[in-house]
């Protein structure tokens, strides 16, 4: 393949993953062309929740009071209920702090134990457009929807993949190719990458209403209060939720035919209401995760890499850290300072984040299903016989449907273990699904602190490696300042007087990398600085030169 290549980087698909992965590139000055075979962004109801991580991260591209503009307003509550009906008693009710009230909470606690962004519901229609926006204004990012991927090439120093749009067949050369294709992935297909694991686990059917005063009329006589999901207690597994703008609502449930669910809305709903029924589509429940997420050039990201129940809301946030992660590494191999290992690094860190991500997903979906294992034909009966059917029911379901919404450290607590662009300290931290214990192991993202003056520290590290000089530390960093400006990456030394981060970190020292990952901790500055910057840059000992093949399809 010659040389010429039309972009640096060519991503497929451009739902929230791959939208992401673009904004980011472009925000670092890579040339990026983003393929969609899709002629606009859809309204469809997919992901309704972007968790704190990903706020984080948004936050960081400067996107967070942009989405939250757009989403769900600040002042609604997040509570879970289990329903028998929207016009009856809940069985269950489990509270969850608005946007306001989880700030509040934020901006109290300085323990390190919370993320520096809450949550925010945010529906995928919603989220899709807003990111087209941000990628087609930044200037080396090309956006092309219905244009359709569909086959690819690569040699030893480029992708050519092959699409298809009204002017028909043509070829983008790129330098790498990332399939944000989604779980049926035409660019995981074309390598040769299988998923392994449990599919097919259920079949429902998901449809979206427009049902404008539905909110507004909640409470509907003495039923539950304003809330983000309704958990019906059937034997169809209904459940329904509200979208961001509170006018459109999903329901998921096991029927037989699609337009059965415009009855399943109106017995979820219990009284007469106006509703036009938008859309309906047949989804199945899947864990699944993709054997590799690397083949020469071509990366896998999001759901074409992982596919989880959405229990836990552990799947496009999931892709979003894939995209974050990836979007550095491109960026330091393209520009030269990284090293052979920075590239090689993505799957080793991603897939295990998927694979335990999977298991948050089976853990949260069993305890969904443990609870629904208790309805009873007589759960509405006005008997004692119902009663305790009720009651068995929502003691189980305070037990087992928290697994579900309560995902803290699996959303701010994962640790890539055995990284080979961060320093190995033997043992570490257990992985938690339901508890984030604050650290500064080596690999893990690092801890939310506030500053003296209410700033956060995360706002005082850039884009690039940062070292943390903490509590009043005299130690000579001069050497270490001096290798890892030698790299030629982007590195910026911080220090911070105020005693909270100290308190809380452990240490006088921290390099931090530019996804806010800990690559280096210690007291002293290493003994041997060059051997830190070449490992924390994918230059260190066994990470040889990357070797492609000369031409495969």
């Amino acid at each position: 393949m010659a040389d010429r290549v039309d972009t640096d980087v060519l991503v497929v698909g451009a739902g929230p993953v791959g939208l992401t992965l673009a904004v980011d590139l472009g925000r670092r000055g890579v040339r990026c062309t983003l393929v969609e075979q899709k002629p606009a962004p859809e309204f469809l109801p997919k992901m309704e929740r972007c968790n704190a991580r990903t706020m984080e991260i948004f936050r960081r591209m400067g996107l967070a009071a942009k989405i939250r503009a757009a989403g769900l307003p600040a002042d609604v509550p997040m509570d879970v209920f289990v329903v028998l009906a929207m016009n009856e008693p809940p069985l269950l009710r489990l509270p969850y702090p608005s946007v306001d009230e989880a700030r509040a909470q934020i901006a109290a606690c300085n323990d390190g134990s919370m993320p520096l962004e809450p949550y925010q519901l945010v529906s995928q229609y919603t989220l899709e457009p807003l990111l087209k926006r941000e990628a087609e204004r930044l200037p080396c990012v090309t956006v092309h929807y219905g244009c359709e991927f569909a086959s690819l090439s690569q040699g030893s120093d480029a992708v050519v993949a092959t699409v298809h749009d009204e002017g028909g067949a043509r070829e983008i050369r790129a330098r790498y190719l990332v399939g944000c294709d989604g779980g049926s992935s035409s660019v995981r297909k074309q390598v040769g990458i299988q998923l392994r694991g449990e599919g097919n686990l259920l079949r429902l059917h998901q449809a979206l209403y427009h049902c404008p005063s539905l909110f507004e009329r909640i409470p509907i006589g003495p039923g539950p209060g304003r809330g983000r999901h309704y958990h019906v207690a059937d034997s169809q597994a209904t459940f329904l939720i509200m979208q961001d703008s509170t006018r459109h609502w999903t329901l998921h449930a096991v029927v037989e035919q699609p337009e059965q669910m415009a009855a399943q809305f109106e017995r979820t709903i219990g009284v007469p209401i106006a509703f036009e029924m938008l859309y309906v589509g047949a989804w199945k429940q899947n864990l699944l995760l993709a054997e590799r997420y690397q083949s020469g050039r071509v990366f896998l990201a999001g759901d074409a890499a992982h596919l989880v129940i959405p229990t836990g809301g552990l799947g496009m946030n999931t892709g979003v850290g894939d995209a974050i992660d990836l979007s550095w590494k491109l960026h330091g191999t393209l520009r030269g300072w990284g090293g052979p290992g920075l590239l090689r690094s993505y799957e080793i860190e991603r897939r295990q984040v998927g694979d335990r991500n999977v298991g948050a997903s089976r853990y949260a979906s069993l305890g969904r299903r443990k609870w629904r294992a208790q309805f009873r034909p007589d759960i509405r009966d006005a008997t004692p016989a119902g009663q305790a059917t009720r009651d068995q029911l929502a003691r189980i379901a305070d037990i087992e449907q928290r697994k579900t919404n309560e995902m803290i450290g699996a959303e701010l607590g994962y640790r890539y273990v055995g990284s080979p662009i961060a320093v190995d300290e033997p043992g570490g931290p257990e992985h938690l699904f339901r508890e984030y214990v604050p650290t500064t192991w080596p690999g893990a993202r690092l801890p939310h602190v506030w500053l003296g003056d209410r700033t956060a520290l995360h706002d005082r590290i850039g884009d690039g490696f940062t070292l943390l000089r903490l509590g009043r530390t005299t130690a000579d960093t001069g050497g270490l300042e001096q290798a890892m400006r030698a790299t030629s990456t982007h590195f910026a030394v911080a220090t911070i007087d105020d005693a909270a981060p100290r308190d809380v970190y452990g240490y006088d020292l921290i390099l931090v990398r530019p996804d806010l990952h800990v690559v280096w901790r210690g007291h002293r500055a290493p003994e041997d600085p060059a051997q830190l910057a070449a490992l924390v840059t994918g230059n260190g000992p066994g990470n040889t030169a990357a070797t492609y093949p000369e031409d495969t399809e």
